[in-house]
């Protein structure tokens, strides 16, 4: 059973990784591509009308979301909040399982 646990925790590992590299790499796109619609902005009407800040916009909620789920950060239910819950499920089960 050791084994298996460990390909189990690797894999959890490595897809983790992925999800952290996949922001990582959307983060930087973000900001090669909003600097050059910024500079496109500049010369074509000078700052008049700002319209490169909508794409930053909605391109950076889509971008923070993706890092509160790359990094676990979940201000709502706190640090293993799922885990805990999974638990307490399945302590509640195997109580009402007891023949008692």
């Amino acid at each position: 059973m050791e084994p298996i646990k460990k390909d189990n925790k690797y894999f959890k590992a490595k897809r983790k990784v992925a999800e952290i590299k996949k922001f990582y790499t959307g983060l930087i796109k973000y900001i090669i591509v909003i600097s050059f619609l910024a500079g496109i902005n500049y010369y074509s009407n000078e700052w008049r009308y700002a319209w490169f800040l909508w794409a930053a916009l909605g391109w950076g909620i889509g971008l923070f979301f993706q890092g509160i789920k790359a990094f676990n950060w979940n201000p709502i239910y706190g640090k293993d909040w799922e885990e805990r819950k999974i638990k307490e499920f399945m302590d509640k089960d195997s109580d009402n399982d007891s023949p008692i």
